[in-house]
């Protein structure tokens, strides 16, 4: 009695491991996913997927301004991948509010700009409207509306360093958030054509265009493809070139996944050989009788095995149920909060496709019987004799 009541701990503690290893694998691999889902759609979806600037060494806030033709503009446009090709520019400002001040990057976006982004992250007003005063219209952040005392309506002044100094009454339209401090702190979205009459440009000339694609995965061919169809003047950058630092990071995070995986692996491997070793020590004279009677060996190592994949199908089970429960549970609810000014998210994101799922099954289901292969050798060397008279 007591070894079974052992036997059947160590079944129990073996279930429970490999059911820990999958989900913990599975949440991982899903909250990695999700965390790199929303810092690069935050990125594309401010700055779009790639830029199109003049080629020189400014390196100024203000873009030199530029011209596409219509027929570069139609070869763009004409490229399957490209969803959409914006002009945009940026000049930087200063804003005063009763005597308060902070320095800011305007972004300068006409009617043609698609801004479902931004109306994902308003937290209080409306986007730009470019019908009705539009070169007055602003939009801030929730951190640049606390810091100035600022809300939608308001009214105040912008001054533009320049030869003369200008400065530009505007009214707050829309306050947003991004929970990015870099981006927060620096950029106020406005009018295009405003930048354009303060730096004097001709009515074809911006400061820059964006584009965006329909797949991140297709962003480092469609660059290569757009700067054969620039003219020489011109090149093409990337936002995966614009922010090494920020894409690095998360190049990085990979590898925290794969020391999770490591881990988790080793974890449900040991306590898996672990209980086949106990399993089959605790039926020695079992597999003794048996050889006796002429049962050859890779018949009985085949009974020990079955009875493994039954436990390993067993705990991934389990640990499937718990992860795409705790997926669903996160994904609907929202439930497990963060910092966003720490972690660029108010919640945990979670993401994973299908054939990762099914992917990280197979590669534990695969490595566990690999690994059991090894205990179960131990059943060549028993001895019938010397186990039976032991018994």
């Amino acid at each position: 009695m007591g070894h079974r009541t052992f036997s059947k701990l160590i079944v129990r503690v073996t279930i429970g491991a490999l059911a820990l290893a999958i989900s913990a694998i599975i949440l991982s691999v899903a909250i990695l996913n999700g965390f790199k889902r929303e810092i690069i759609d935050k990125q594309r979806g401010f700055f779009g997927d790639i830029v199109v600037t003049k080629n020189d060494l400014n390196a100024s806030y203000e873009n030199t301004p530029i011209q596409l033709s219509s027929q570069n503009l139609k070869q763009l446009a004409a490229l399957p991948q490209v969803v959409d090709i914006t002009p945009f520019a940026t000049k930087a400002g200063i804003m005063n509010v009763d005597g308060q001040v902070e320095g800011v990057l305007l972004k300068g976006i006409d009617k043609s700009y698609n801004q479902e982004y931004l109306q994902k992250n308003i937290v209080k007003g409306d986007t730009l409207e470019f019908s009705s005063g539009g070169n007055t219209q602003l939009l801030i952040s929730e951190y640049l509306a606390n810091r100035l005392h600022l809300d939608v309506g308001d009214k105040f002044i912008m001054y533009f360093i320049q030869d003369p100094i200008r400065r530009r009454p505007f009214t707050v339209k829309g306050i947003y958030t991004t929970h990015s401090e870099e981006l927060d702190k620096t950029y106020v979205i406005g009018s295009l054509d405003l930048i354009k009459r303060l730096n004097d440009l001709q009515e074809n000339q911006v400061g820059a265009y964006q584009i965006r694609i329909t797949s991140f995965d297709l962003l480092e061919n469609t660059t290569q493809e757009i700067d054969k169809i620039l003219p020489i003047e011109l090149e093409a950058t990337n936002i995966v070139q614009q922010m090494p630092d920020i894409f690095n990071w998360l190049n990085m995070l990979d590898m925290n996944d794969n020391i999770i995986f490591v881990l988790m692996v080793v974890v449900a491997v040991i306590n898996m050989v672990s209980s086949l070793l106990i399993s089959i020590l605790e039926r020695a004279s079992m597999i003794g009788v048996l050889k006796a009677l002429g049962c050859p060996n890779g018949r009985i190592r085949q009974v020990f095995l079955y009875g493994s994949i039954y436990l390993i199908g067993v705990g991934l089970f389990i640990g499937n149920l718990i992860a795409i429960s705790l997926y669903f549970f996160q994904t609907y609810t929202h439930f497990f909060k963060l910092d966003p000014y720490t972690y660029y998210v108010h919640y945990v994101p979670m993401d994973i496709a299908w054939y990762e799922f099914v992917g990280l099954n197979v590669a534990i289901a695969i490595i566990g019987l690999l690994a059991l292969f090894i205990p179960a050798m131990l059943i060549s060397r028993i001895s019938p004799i010397k186990v039976i008279q032991f018994k």
